[in-house]
């Protein structure tokens, strides 16, 4: 592993979780999990002690949601992308997610070729988006339409 390796933070409160994707991302011949983290705040510092390109954010985790942990971060370090992982579909949590700077939104139903994806997306400096997060999206803007 070396030069051309994407450097991935996987950040997630549920050991399992985080191990389970650590490990199959780091199986992966073009990334390399630089680190782990159960909290928003060890995140940040491993943000400016890793340098990773790409971040997977849980949101929901105690001391710091992954909202604010991706605000802080992508502020802190403006090159670093985070792809929010989640279990929450509901547009709300979608757009606070975009808001603070992140550059991708994965439900955690997805599939691990999703979560591939999202990363090597991410890294290339573009958007992903699951089907269902963008089709709820979408759904909420055509309702709001309606509404004018």
């Amino acid at each position: 592993k070396g030069a051309g390796m994407i450097r991935v933070l996987v950040v997630d409160d549920h050991t399992l979780v985080r191990q389970a994707i650590t490990t199959m991302l780091g199986l992966q011949a073009d990334m390399e999990v630089v680190g782990e983290a159960a909290t928003g705040r060890e995140a940040l510092a491993m943000c400016a002690a890793r340098r990773p390109q790409v971040v997977v954010m849980d949101l929901s985790m105690p001391d710091m949601n992954g909202v604010e942990a991706t605000e802080r971060i992508t502020s802190a370090h403006p090159g670093v992308r985070v792809v929010a992982l989640s279990m929450h579909a509901d547009p709300t949590w979608v757009e606070r997610m975009l808001k603070a700077g992140a550059s991708g939104y994965l439900l955690k139903n997805s599939s691990f070729i999703d979560l591939q994806s999202a990363v090597r997306e991410a890294a290339a400096g573009r958007c992903y988006l699951s089907p269902v997060v963008a089709g709820a999206l979408v759904e909420r803007e055509r309702a709001a339409a309606r509404r004018r």
